[in-house]
């Protein structure tokens, strides 16, 4: 797996949360103080890390959506956990300019809801989506000129997904059963027909 390249704006903070759970390795970087920190979850809230995790799933099962991947099943949907974040739109008096913000500002669900937001609004959330590799789901930014990009590295995941099918379409060698090893047919003599020599 690879970053193969950061999403745009806040969206960032959206592809951070999803990478934190290497799914080859079991990873999980919100184990970590550090980790926790990194997403403003308090030290010792065991129940916030269970939110974010639960987060970071249904983000997950969305960005594989963006990738073309039927629903996931057991996974909360995203949008019934966008519900619960209040957000609140502020207008600038001097020149009118409005913009998206959290209520609590402090919450990563509602930080998380304002990045979906300005996504959707500045048509990029579309291109977040989680590597096609089943043993990856990264969460990459396609950059790809038509946006149909399917791994998070071409280099890593597209290129063992490629000589997976390459492979599977190869004949494979049938192997040899023990005593059943045919001889070769032999040349059989003509026999002489009848009155013949």
């Amino acid at each position: 797996m690879s970053e193969r390249s950061a999403a745009p704006g806040a969206l960032v903070l959206v592809q951070d949360l999803v990478n934190t759970l290497d799914l080859e390795s079991g990873a999980d970087t919100l184990d970590t103080a550090d980790g926790r920190a990194r997403f403003g979850l308090p030290e010792g809230d065991a129940a916030g890390v269970e939110s974010a995790r639960t987060l970071r799933e249904a983000l997950r099962a969305a960005l594989l959506a963006h990738a073309g991947h039927p629903p996931h099943r057991g996974v909360v949907p995203l949008g019934t956990l966008l519900a619960k974040a209040p957000l609140v739109v502020t207008v600038d008096p001097a020149d009118g300019s409005a913009t998206l913000a959290p209520v609590d500002r402090g919450a990563l669900l509602s930080r998380v809801a304002t990045a979906v937001a300005e996504g959707v609004a500045a048509g990029t959330w579309i291109r977040l989506k989680a590597c096609e590799a089943a043993d990856c789901h990264w969460a990459y930014y396609d950059r790809s000129p038509a946006g149909r990009g399917r791994w998070c590295s071409m280099q890593v995941c597209g290129a063992r997904a490629k000589m997976r099918r390459y492979r599977s379409k190869r004949p494979q060698p049938q192997p040899e059963r023990a005593g059943t090893r045919q001889e070769p047919k032999r040349a059989t003599e003509p026999q002489p027909g009848p009155g013949g020599s």
